[in-house]
């Protein structure tokens, strides 16, 4: 097996992003967490929906999927199935994770499926042009929005705690350092594995810029408990700060362990000669 290198999983296309946006971090972080785990190319999938963050794939060497909108973690889930021994990474944006996409986020969480889910949160649709978000703060105005937005924000972090997610954690675009460590957790977990990054956006959105996200990002605290998930809850809702790092950590069945036990049981209760395979032809 090759030793890789950060290079090797540079792709043809050069990132198209703006200049200081923060998706370049997550770009840099992801590849340094790759090459730490040895991640084969050929071995890696990349899933991703629409939006900026999503035209992630096309900026790495291993397999891409670029799917329609918000419907990067079904995709991921599915192609996981389909093939256990391979490593998915679903990456995405706030919109879609938390817009169209937000009720396969709800369902990834209790299903646990052993993939890595990676939310680039610019509090904007930034690829039309700097439209409101689920995760856009009540004030903000863009030239799509002139008026000031008016819906409460949707905090990413608390609800993937509420749906249960085996892994939690936040990273911030402006610590490359923060970002690989908890990446690499991430990538390492058995289960579902969400990151959500705030990742500020340079060119659509003014009120969170990287300057006043800095004023607000802290880590957590040193003997924060990762296993305890009503505690962690209370970091994310925290009205004085932009909590960093591992929010929760558990180990549970992932989904592909329990469909492995549903087959298993299946095929005992058929007859000897009456394989799963005879099954699935009948339906073809």
């Amino acid at each position: 097996m090759k030793q890789m290198e950060i290079s090797d999983y540079k792709g043809r296309v050069k990132p198209s992003w703006c200049p200081g946006c923060g998706n370049h971090a997550v770009l840099a972080a992801l590849k340094k967490s790759m090459a730490q785990l040895n991640y084969q190319t050929h071995d890696t999938a990349i899933v991703s929906g629409i939006g900026c963050s999503s035209r992630f794939p096309f900026f790495m060497s291993t397999y891409g999927f670029h799917t329609i909108h918000g419907r990067a973690l079904p995709v991921a889930i599915g192609l996981k199935q389909a093939n256990p021994s391979i490593n998915v990474i679903a990456v995405g944006g706030d919109g879609d994770g938390l817009s169209i996409g937000g009720n396969h986020f709800i369902h990834a969480g209790r299903k646990n499926p052993n993939i890595t889910y990676i939310m680039m949160d610019n509090e904007i649709y930034a690829l039309t042009k700097g439209q409101c978000s689920p995760t856009s703060r009540i004030g903000t105005t863009t030239k799509c929005n002139p008026y000031a937005w008016t819906a409460d924000r949707i905090n990413p972090v608390l609800m993937a705690l509420s749906f249960n997610a085996s892994y939690v954690a936040r990273g911030y675009s402006g610590d490359i350092k923060q970002l690989e460590k908890i990446i690499t957790g991430g990538l390492e977990h058995n289960g579902f594995a969400f990151i959500h990054i705030v990742s500020p956006c340079v060119q659509y959105n003014k009120v969170s810029s990287f300057e006043k996200i800095k004023e607000l990002v802290r880590d957590l605290p040193q003997d924060h408990d990762t296993t305890d998930r009503v505690n962690a809850m209370k970091y994310a809702f925290a009205p004085e700060g932009l909590y960093t790092g591992i929010f929760y950590k558990t180990e549970r069945p992932t989904y592909e362990e329990r469909y492995k036990e549903v087959i298993s049981i299946a095929q005992k209760n058929l007859n000897e000669d009456f394989s799963i395979k005879d099954v699935i032809k009948q339906f073809q």
